[in-house]
């Protein structure tokens, strides 16, 4: 990962991550996969996982969940997701509408995977986060990469079952 994105200037270590999730059918099995690359140790590490009777919304949040779940300390961190939903929450302000609403959509609906949107907002105070999006199944390394251990933790779910 060749990305001089590091505009870290509150001294907290920086990380990229990349994430991927889905489920087929939808919901169904769905897998999860993350990459996080610390450019100042030059280490990356792949994570992956999966899991029975879920959605590929939940896949997402779970990869972000797990992503940040690994880091030791706190980082500040450039999370890229082809999840609009995820990115979405927090850049456009949805999560803070949502908590405002008592969890309510603008329909008065229950917010759905509520469970995984309180730690994602838990990691959020503790992690510096920036939150980008990137078309799925583009040209990118990173996404593509994620995409192929969705898969494989889907493979690997099936043959341990």
């Amino acid at each position: 990962m060749n990305e001089n994105a590091n505009t870290n200037k509150d001294n907290m270590p920086f990380v990229m991550i990349y994430t991927d999730g889905g489920a087929s059918p939808n919901p169904g099995l769905g897998g999860w996969a993350a990459i996080l690359y610390s450019p100042e140790h030059n280490a990356k590490r792949e994570i992956y996982g999966a899991e029975n009777n879920t959605t590929n919304n939940r896949m997402e949040l779970t990869a972000a969940i797990k992503a940040l779940e690994t880091l030791k300390r706190p980082c500040h961190v450039k999370l890229t997701t082809d999840s609009s939903y995820l990115q979405n929450a927090f850049v456009k302000g949805w999560l803070a509408k949502w908590q405002r609403n008592n969890w309510k959509t603008y329909d008065k609906k229950e917010v759905l995977n509520r469970d995984l949107w309180e730690r994602l907002i838990t990691y959020s105070s503790i992690h510096n986060i920036e939150w980008h999006w990137i078309r799925g199944h583009s040209n990118n390394l990173y996404n593509n990469r994620c995409d192929e251990l969705v898969h494989l933790a889907r493979d690997e779910f099936y043959e341990n079952n």
